[in-house]
């Protein structure tokens, strides 16, 4: 009999993919966290010119170009006002593979990894992955995750706590005085704040703010990427923040597993986060003229959802059978469950797809609602 890695038998194939997978080619898709927009002008020059001219033809350095980490250091200066040492990024495959090598580097069999439940689906695999434990932590009503719920979560065996606003999937945004507890939490029980902060300029309500901004530096790991940020998911292009032994270790794992991140998404990441921030705002603007339209449009039909206050998800409660429905009238959302046990009885959606695509999404929901109520 064929052999398999016990760690990969407990992760399945995503949910999400399996929705995507089912769906007809004509369907409206509203389960893909991709931005619409194409990425900066400035960025695609800045990669064909590095391509022209030979110059990402070879591998960079482990960590990345220089250049590029210290773009990401006077972003952090910039955004958070912290001073972040060059030598302290590593450029990732993506903000995946950067979670990846902070699970890999951190995690021994059976240390525990306190994750939000509905959360981003690679929280969970990649613990399990590492040889870790996820435990999940159930939300607030508003899809927030809750600081005391996390210190009451705590064991002996914990080794870290997943951080994740703007959230995927829930579009919530975690308010300063959360951030601030966060940081405490990591402080006093020494364990390790993992801070997804990817979707750091999609801000409609309240404000950012970075753990990094208020906790000891070595109890902080922030991954981010230009994926979101700057609509360049297919460039696969993250980073990964900490403190100089973290970045070691981190190393030890990228380094083998990835070599370094291609060298053109270097050169167009760099641009990116040097130059005009135009598509920044534009974006976030755009994003929540969808938001108000399908949160509205969602209560017209009778769901209840709380209004995100970032990113571009929602997470509606939805009746038994909506989703299938949905999925048969030609709308793709991902149901609840993918996310954890927390999601059952709810559905994601992404609005980063067109208004006349959602508003014709909104009117066949509608349908599907008034299908599995009747």
């Amino acid at each position: 009999m064929t052999k398999f890695s016990e760690r990969v038998e407990e992760v399945s194939i995503s949910g999400i993919r399996e929705v995507f997978e089912a769906a007809g080619e004509d369907a409206i898709n509203l389960g893909l966290g991709q931005p619409d927009f194409a990425a900066p002008a400035h960025a695609r020059e800045a990669a064909a010119a590095a391509i022209r001219e030979g110059l990402a033809d070879g591998y960079t350095e482990n960590k990345g170009m220089e250049s590029l980490r210290e773009a990401v250091a006077d972003k952090h200066a910039r955004d958070q006002g912290v001073d972040v040492d060059p030598a302290d990024v590593i450029a990732t495959a993506g903000g995946s593979e950067a979670l990846h090598i902070v699970m890999e580097a951190h995690l021994d069999p059976g240390d525990e990894v306190l994750i939000p439940d509905p959360g981003f689906v690679s929280y969970d695999a990649l613990t399990r992955l590492a040889g870790g434990t996820p435990v999940p932590v159930p939300l607030r009503d508003d899809l927030t995750l809750d600081p005391a719920a996390v210190e009451a979560a705590i064991t002996d065996d914990t080794a870290a706590f997943v951080l994740n606003s703007p959230g995927n999937p829930t579009g919530a945004v975690s308010p300063p005085e959360d951030v601030r507890e966060f940081a405490r939490i990591a402080d006093d029980h020494d364990v390790l704040c993992i801070s997804d902060e990817v979707y750091e300029y999609t801000v409609f309500d309240g404000e950012f703010r970075s753990p990094l901004e208020f906790a000891d530096r070595d109890n902080v790991v922030v991954v981010n990427s230009a994926s979101k940020l700057y609509s360049m998911t297919g460039w696969r292009l993250g980073w990964v923040t900490a403190a100089p032994d973290r970045i070691e270790r981190m190393l030890r794992v990228h380094q083998y597993a990835q070599a370094c991140a291609a060298a053109p998404s270097q050169f167009a990441a760099e641009a990116a986060l040097t130059g005009p921030q135009d598509l920044v705002t534009e974006m976030t603007d755009s994003f929540r003229r969808r938001r108000d339209l399908v949160v509205e449009g969602l209560c017209d039909i009778g769901l209840d959802v709380p209004t995100p206050g970032g990113a571009f998800y929602c997470m509606p409660e939805v009746p038994e059978g909506f989703v299938d429905e949905c999925l048969e009238r030609g709308v793709i959302v991902v149901p609840g469950e993918a996310f954890g046990e927390g999601g059952r009885g709810k559905a994601r959606l992404s609005y980063a797809t067109d208004e006349a695509s959602l508003e014709e999404a909104l009117e066949i929901m509608a349908d599907a609602y008034d299908a599995v109520t009747d």
